[in-house]
């Protein structure tokens, strides 16, 4: 009858760590464990001291200062909304402004496999885990003026456009 108590006790002292380590991985979401909420946020530009204000999507100011800086970002608005931010800055006396939007994170479609229904669903969009949002905004200072700027991956491109381009190592 010992035998098999102190068989049962290593059994249950093996076993304890895999179930609280598996009951963590599914009370919370994939981002959330591996991403963050808030991003720092490096904002340059070519020029140095840039005036710069960035705002909210209701206009409100976020920040106002000079380039170069990094500021810490949310990426979540609300649930399952992400947080859309406007930066505004003059080049010679013209008002530019660029839109900076998270992405979908791509941790947060690992909840499929390991977060469950309660991280795609609830912890991930609640928290703003669910998006990310870029290291650098570069200001431009062209001529030209380019508004704004759109990452794609290469597989969101045609066919003819991934076929110019140029690999930089």
């Amino acid at each position: 009858m010992k035998e098999k108590y102190i068989i049962m006790k290593k059994h249950f002292l093996y076993t304890l760590p895999a179930v609280a380590l598996t009951s963590v991985f599914l009370a919370s979401g994939c981002a959330s464990i591996v991403s963050d909420s808030s991003y720092p946020v490096a904002i340059q530009s070519s020029q140095a001291n840039v005036n710069f204000t960035v705002k909210d999507e209701n206009n409100r100011v976020i920040h106002s200062g000079q380039t170069p800086v990094t500021l810490s970002l949310n990426a979540g608005d609300s649930y399952f909304s992400k947080a859309n931010y406007t930066i505004e800055y003059k080049y010679k006396g013209q008002l530019r402004t660029f839109a900076l939007t998270p992405s979908l994170d791509g941790w947060y479609i690992g909840n499929i496999l390991i977060g469950g229904p309660i991280g795609l669903l609830i912890i991930d969009p609640l928290t703003g885990a669910m998006y990310k949002l870029p290291e650098t905004v570069d200001l431009d200072m062209s001529p030209e003026g380019n508004q704004s700027l759109v990452v794609k991956s290469k597989e969101e491109l045609p066919k003819e456009e991934q076929d110019k381009l140029v690999r930089l190592d």
